[in-house]
């Protein structure tokens, strides 16, 4: 937890210092009834005292006083909300091998299948546009709440040649950032250019510090069954993501140990680079599945559909710590009324 105003918790000195005070009084009240003699006399004389109830009231005051000092400070703290909206960009893979028939009736319909009912689910506020990449990345529909033409662009996807997992990262940040209309995305024109010449890409504005540790309202699928073998690397661009509060949720179709696919007439091995996808999903705080199956497929989308709707936000807690200073204030003055008669 983090305060806004840190400077007010010195009202927590002031609180600490009555909190002083009152145990002298009472110390002080204590050495004054020893003066009797007989303090026998004393307790017949005004009859049964009030014990430990009258120390109750001031404590709960002295309690609020503490809890208003912490919300004069503005306290703060990054928690899980629920999001009712954002984007979602689905970057799949098309490359040859996911041609494999290991899924039937193979791995690319397949994952436009679980694809299709992923977009089926998400709320109309969510905006899902869709990115393949396999020698490049290109948007193949630009973040939209039409369902519609988010499905027609997933069944229009078709296999190609090569995978380039790094490209499809830096595509699918700019259609989130373009279509959010900010001055993060970088223009498709030069991005090619960089592309072509090997160049590297600008590094990424970095947030400003208070945002640190939020996340965007926008997180990237990134589904593969191969290794990346074209420029530039993935964890190179990875930091990308990461400066925006970009989430990437991996998905390795098939396994490590690869697999043989038919294409045009000949056989080529495939496998898996897990350790790449998982590597991505820790440093942007999302997650790693992999799918071995159809029914593997449908449950990591499944699974998808529920984590997409929490990010964390920094989210002030003035008014709660308002509120419990006035539920003791409360509590405080109504056992002085009852027991005492008057207010503490």
């Amino acid at each position: 937890m983090s305060f806004i105003w840190p400077t007010a918790l010195l009202l927590l000195v002031v609180v600490a210092g009555l909190a002083a005070l009152y145990v002298l009084a009472q110390r002080r009240r204590h050495r004054y009834a020893l003066r009797y003699a007989n303090l026998s006399l004393v307790r017949e004389a005004i009859g049964k005292g009030p014990g430990w109830r009258r120390h109750v009231p001031p404590a709960l005051f002295l309690l609020a006083l503490a809890f208003m000092s912490i919300a004069v400070a503005r306290p703060q703290a990054v928690v899980a909300v629920p999001s009712q909206e954002g984007t979602v960009i689905l970057a799949i893979d098309v490359s040859g091998s996911m041609l494999a028939e290991d899924m039937k009736p193979n791995r690319m319909e397949a994952a436009k299948a679980a694809a299709r009912a992923f977009v089926e689910k998400q709320k109309d506020t969510v905006k899902i546009g869709v990115v393949s990449f396999s020698g490049d990345a290109s948007i193949v529909q630009s973040p939209t709440t039409d369902k519609s033409l988010v499905l027609a662009a997933i069944n229009r996807l078709r296999p190609q040649r090569a995978t380039a997992i790094g490209r499809a990262i830096l595509v699918s940040l700019d259609a989130i950032f373009e279509s959010m209309g900010s001055e993060d995305a970088l223009p498709s024109s030069i991005l090619e250019q960089q592309t072509q010449s090997g160049a590297p890409r600008p590094t990424a504005t970095p947030l400003p510090a208070y945002l640190q540790g939020q996340h965007a309202a926008a997180s990237i699928v990134l589904l593969s069954d191969g290794q990346n073998n074209q420029f530039p690397p993935p964890l190179d661009v990875v930091d990308q993501a990461t400066s925006r509060g970009v989430r990437i949720y991996t998905i390795g179709v098939g396994s490590a140990s690869g697999t043989i696919v038919r294409l045009q007439g000949r056989s080529v091995r495939t496998a898996l680079d897990e350790t790449t996808l998982k590597r991505v999903a820790e440093l942007t705080d999302g997650e790693y599945f992999n799918a071995n199956t159809e029914a593997d497929l449908r449950q990591v989308y499944e699974n998808l559909t529920t984590q997409l709707v929490i990010r964390n936000e920094k989210t002030e807690l003035t008014a709660y710590f308002t509120l419990a200073a006035a539920v003791f204030a409360v509590m405080a003055g109504a056992f002085s009324l009852l027991w005492f008669n008057r207010l503490p």
